[in-house]
């Protein structure tokens, strides 16, 4: 259907008439499909102002094995809002069409439908597949007639009965048409949990599926947002940066040699995290609460590369070191086998808070002292005393004298000034 933009107005006038519905669309139940919500939403904010050559993009959110906590993250992300990229707020970027099996208004054919027309190549708008949870190995379940996970169903060709279509098949049919294909979490990025030892489904992570040859239409592999779950802006921030660089207004963002963003992902965990200086100065945690480093109970923070400590879980609040919780390494490519059994030291730790033990132990003395002379104010060095109410007045001996002078003469040494207390 077409869509005329409405004029420009001095006042907000009254909301665009919505399509008619279409009665007897089977799955259809709201009267109105996601794409013409869409074009509605465009149409009512008026004549795009764009700088690439898309309007609109298609997104294709499908389902392995998966917990949809991928998709739970999303929509806490803020930096910038799913909102956002979904109504094509953000400067120069277009809107998106979301295909979501939680979030559609179709059901059934008309969900599959649009997905139909972008294999076919009669979509008429570029599209993006994103994946969410571990692919399954059909072909173990097709033995007894079943499926691990499926979206919609096609007719049988052999047997000319309606047949449930896996979401793995779908990934291979929308995969060489795709502007980009963007794994999401760790069980689509890596495997995950449902590829763990043991499991039965042989499942496997998408680059496994496609192959390292893989290129989308547009020349790029597939691009991994690792999590479990992911932090929702990791994502949202991916994607507007990939669709700027779709758009032509903006380079092909840094990856890594895993298809990680590598802004996101380059930095450990330890290196952003809060208790870290406790690490530097041998200083460890017994017990989950304690709020000393966690390496020894069982905190992979030092070699696995994440920002959540940094960046935080949601709204830049919380995040698992943040709030007392040790890092499992579910961010990486060997989660949960390599890692497991959580909450126990990780081998490599004995040798490494070994010597920030002994190295601490000279440290922490010599800071101490720092911190007691720069907690005195110049007035108390000359008086020898150290007022005040909290406790019992603190007397400046002549120890501490004797360690601020030549405290003092190699902190100023070399910086052409006195070396006396004033200087």
């Amino acid at each position: 259907m077409t869509i005329t933009a409405p004029p420009p107005t001095t006042a907000p006038g009254p909301p665009p008439a919505l399509p008619v519905r279409h009665e007897g669309r089977a799955g259809n139940v709201a009267g109105i499909s996601q794409e013409e919500w869409v074009d509605l939403a465009s149409a009512a904010l008026g004549p795009a102002s764009l700088d690439g050559p898309f309007e609109k993009v298609h997104v294709f959110w499908l389902a392995g094995m998966s917990c949809d906590g991928c998709s739970i993250a999303v929509l806490g992300a803020t930096a910038p809002k799913i909102e956002d990229l979904l109504a094509g707020s953000l400067p120069g970027l277009p809107v998106l069409a979301l295909h979501h099996t939680a979030l559609q208004l179709e059901a059934g054919d008309a969900y599959v439908a649009p997905m139909r027309r972008a294999v076919e190549g009669t979509l008429n708008a570029p599209y993006v597949v994103v994946y969410e949870g571990s692919i399954a190995d059909e072909s173990l379940a097709a033995e007894t007639g079943g499926y691990w996970s499926a979206i919609g169903e096609d007719l049988d060709p052999l047997t000319g009965e309606l047949k449930s279509v896996p979401s793995a098949e779908w990934m291979r049919r929308l995969a060489p048409g795709a502007a980009a294909v963007i794994a999401i979490g760790t069980c689509a990025t890596w495997g995950g949990v449902p590829a763990a030892f043991g499991n039965v489904t042989g499942s496997m992570s998408l680059m496994d599926f496609l192959g390292g040859e893989y290129r989308s239409a547009l020349g790029l592999s597939v691009v991994n947002i690792p999590g479990c779950s992911p932090v929702g802006d990791n994502f949202t921030e991916t994607v507007a940066a990939v669709l700027g660089f779709l758009q032509g207004i903006g380079p092909l963002p840094e990856f890594d040699e895993l298809g990680r963003p590598a802004w996101l992902f380059s930095e450990t965990v330890h290196r952003g995290c809060l208790r870290a200086g406790y690490y530097e100065e041998g200083v460890f945690a017994h017990q989950a609460g304690d709020r000393e480093c966690l390496v020894e109970i069982g905190c992979w923070g030092p070699v696995v590369q994440c920002n959540i400590t940094s960046r935080g879980a949601i709204n830049h609040i919380g995040g698992c070191m943040n709030v007392g919780g040790a890092c499992i390494g579910c961010t990486m490519p060997g989660f949960p086998d390599k890692f497991t059994p959580f909450y126990k030291a990780p081998p490599g730790s004995m040798v490494s808070s070994t010597i920030s033990r002994l190295t601490g132990s000279f440290i922490r003395p010599l800071r101490k002292i720092s911190q007691r002379d720069r907690n005195r104010e110049v007035r108390w060095d000359e008086t020898g005393v150290v007022p005040g109410g909290w406790g019992a007045p603190t007397k400046v001996t002549l120890v501490d004298r004797g360690m601020d002078f030549f405290y003092n003469r190699l902190r100023r040494a070399g910086s052409g000034g006195k070396t006396g207390r004033a200087g």
